[in-house]
């Protein structure tokens, strides 16, 4: 508990700011939470769907979930990867937390060492932890780029898998296909060098949220024992909906065994299925997001303000975070912006000390407020 999330900390003493000043003086970047509403079709299906009478509706199901549901994503990732998955390569899970907690359980064994770039997301050693592993974190360039050279040179035979966040959160980049292939390329020397499967796990809520032309390269193509952990709750923004998939690449080995691993973790585990309702409506979804555009203004927004008062940061290129540099300790900094009612989080709790994160997914009265606080303290820092 004492190493708890800094996310949840600032979100809490947010809301004694909230209480003591009122909500609307207050300018919470803290917690990566949707503010836009699902989009309309999301609701039409849910709609009909809530009305349907159907004998054994709400029964329990296979544990991988809603054959035909499956079959409806994986018809989509073929499409949307370039390469032929079927619904048997597919398990439907509580989320992308839950997909993941269920990948390591199955692929862990007690000492495995996971291998994550940072700065990364603030519950992957958690998770990793949860399940006997040992997390190897690797830094990244000054773009926040993958270094592939200290990825290789980390990888040994304790090496289970490599978990990368594209796009990532907190600091919006998008790992390039360069960087993707070269990475599938450097695992399978590996692997062959061990003799031993080392898999690429990539967590990607946030795969349809990105901006001027990016597109996710697909780790499926690059390498063949791959797996995809995500969620709908940034895409749909439908994130109390708690529901996602593990998608696995038809050719990983021992294709079998992990399948049949993941399908049994995912009930030993407590989650049994996937929320019943949302796997019916997803089904007819495939494809549907938010306004994307929506958040890109609102990047465009922030980012414009923040390069005026003399922030320096790298442009994300998707999800909805931006990681400036810290002009002093980022504890401090974030400290600083507090006291003028300006709630970020530091970057030391996603492995990235001398940054800050920024959440922008906020109404946009939030980011102009805050646009005060920001100046008061970027004059005390930058001038």
């Amino acid at each position: 508990m004492q190493k708890a999330s800094w996310i949840r900390k600032m979100f809490e003493e947010g809301d004694a700011l909230k209480k003591q000043y009122g909500a609307e003086n207050v300018y919470d970047f803290s917690l990566g939470n949707p503010n836009l509403d699902p989009p309309e079709k999301f609701f039409d299906v849910y709609e009909t769907i809530a009305q349907e009478r159907t004998h054994s509706k709400h029964a329990y199901m296979s544990n991988a979930g809603y054959p035909e549901t499956r079959e409806a994503v994986a018809e989509f990732l073929s499409e949307d990867h370039g390469i032929e998955i079927f619904g048997e390569h597919i398990v439907m899970t509580c989320g992308a937390g839950g997909a993941l907690n269920v990948v390591l359980k199955t692929l862990l064994d007690p000492g495995d060492e996971i291998i994550i770039p940072k700065p990364f997301f603030v519950e992957y050693n958690f998770y990793i932890d949860n399940h006997g592993g040992v997390s190897k974190l690797v830094a990244t360039r000054d773009d926040f780029s993958l270094d592939l050279d200290a990825i290789a040179s980390e990888i040994s035979e304790k090496t289970k898998a490599v978990l990368i966040n594209s796009p990532n959160n907190p600091t919006g980049k998008v790992y390039d296909k360069q960087s993707i292939e070269a990475l599938g390329s450097i695992l399978k020397e590996k692997s062959q060098a061990f003799g031993k499967e080392i898999y690429l796990v990539s967590d990607e809520p946030y795969s349809k949220i990105v901006y001027d032309g990016v597109k996710v390269p697909s780790i499926l193509q690059a390498y063949k024992d791959s797996i995809i952990v995500t969620s709908y709750s940034k895409d749909l923004s439908i994130p109390g909906e708690r529901l996602g998939f593990i998608a696995v690449n038809p050719a990983l080995e021992p294709l079998g065994d992990v399948m049949n691993g993941l399908v049994f973790a995912n009930r030993t585990l407590g989650f049994v299925n996937a929320p019943a309702t949302m796997q019916r409506v997803v089904r007819q979804v495939q494809g549907i997001s938010v306004d994307i555009d929506i958040y890109k203004r609102k990047r465009d927004l922030l980012c414009g303000m923040l390069g005026d008062l003399g922030y320096s940061f790298n442009r994300p290129e998707g999800a909805f975070y931006l990681f400036p540099k810290s002009p002093i300790d980022d504890v401090e900094f974030v400290r600083e912006l507090q006291r003028e009612r300006v709630l970020v989080v530091p970057g030391s709790g996603f492995g990235g000390p001398g940054y800050f994160r920024i959440s922008y997914c906020v109404e946009d009265r939030v980011i102009e407020g805050a646009a005060e606080g920001f100046g008061k303290v970027a004059k005390k820092y930058f001038t």
